[in-house]
């Protein structure tokens, strides 16, 4: 992570264009995301924001939080919405003679993106629009009543994943949204955390400017859902960090970097403790819970590594320069 001067305020536009008043509950991290995420984009966005906890709470009629063309889509649409916003605007471009110079921004939440959404956000990176699209990911379907979503993380105790005498809650893995936007070959891939506003911040402008589909995974506490104080939002995203849950990393043209890295992991209980559904778990559970983050960062960083060794280095540029056969 680099180092930025005390004169912080400098570095950041005054304007925003996810205005306060909305309806978030109190301590709402994906809000606080969504408002950081939004001062990267220019006047020319169009936002295109799947059903859940964003859209109900900023566009109650008559007002609004959106100070940018907003448009409301399904849980299941959203890319394949961006995709027809992004299109018509080449198509017109080319019958006016514009320069079809506008950023469309997909937003949704994890059950929007990794289960009712997937279908169409694969289309839309594999058919290479130019779109940035951001999944804010509070681990459950907060909106409509904390139901498990397969982003929710192992141990987890959902509405319909309960813990009790015969279930320890969600039982799989959190599925690794990240890793399948990657395997699609687009340009940019990477993972973000409000609790680290300047890294997250530049990773949204990254993906504004990069040509063809960007995607980028946030981290979103949701005290609400996760049973935790109000106040803890920015505290749990520097200890998902920390504690190896969430790493921070970019996939650039298919190259992996660690934006920080974890030399000395804190606990992972450091971070389950603070939250309610994950006062359930035992000893043993947490021991499992913690050799497996271990085991998931050490690939992350592995590939990191190999990504920058000369040799790979060299490799990939050979490759590029390749020509493909016609």
């Amino acid at each position: 992570m680099e180092n930025y001067s005390v004169y912080v305020p400098r570095l950041l536009t005054k304007k925003n264009n996810f205005a306060p008043g909305h309806r978030a509950c109190i301590g709402c991290g994906e809000a606080l995301a969504v408002r950081m995420a939004a001062k990267a984009f220019p006047s020319n966005t169009i936002v295109v924001n799947a059903t859940g906890c964003m859209e109900i709470v900023a566009s109650q009629l008559p007002y609004s939080s959106w100070c940018l063309p907003w448009i409301h889509t399904l849980f299941e649409n959203t890319a394949a919405v961006a995709s027809g916003v992004e299109s018509a605007y080449k198509a017109m471009s080319r019958k006016r003679g514009g320069d079809g110079n506008v950023k469309v921004v997909s937003i949704a939440g994890d059950g929007g993106t990794t289960d009712i959404g997937l279908q169409a956000l694969s289309g839309a990176l594999e058919r290479g629009h130019d779109f940035l699209y951001l999944c804010f990911d509070n681990e459950a379907y907060m909106n409509t009543g904390i139901q498990r979503s397969s982003a929710t993380p192992y141990g987890a105790s959902t509405t319909t994943s309960p813990a009790g005498k015969k279930s320890i809650g969600q039982v799989t893995w959190k599925k690794n949204m990240p890793e399948i936007a990657a395997a699609h070959d687009i340009p940019y891939v990477a993972t973000a955390n409000p609790s680290y506003p300047f890294d997250f911040i530049e990773k949204v402008k990254k993906g504004l400017k990069v040509k063809g589909p960007a995607y980028i995974h946030v981290y979103s506490v949701c005290p609400t859902g996760w049973r935790c104080a109000t106040d803890l939002a920015v505290r749990l995203g520097k200890l998902a960090v920390e504690t190896g849950i969430f790493p921070l990393y970019e996939v650039e043209n298919g190259k992996y970097k660690m934006n920080l890295e974890i030399e000395k992991f804190r606990p992972v209980n450091d971070y389950l403790k603070l939250q309610g559904r994950f006062r359930h778990l035992s000893e043993d559970d947490i021991k499992w819970i913690q050799n497996r983050v271990k085991e998931e960062y050490a690939k992350v960083l592995e590939k990191a590594k190999n990504d920058r060794s000369p040799k790979r280095l060299a490799a990939k540029s050979k490759r590029s320069a390749e020509k493909i056969p016609a």
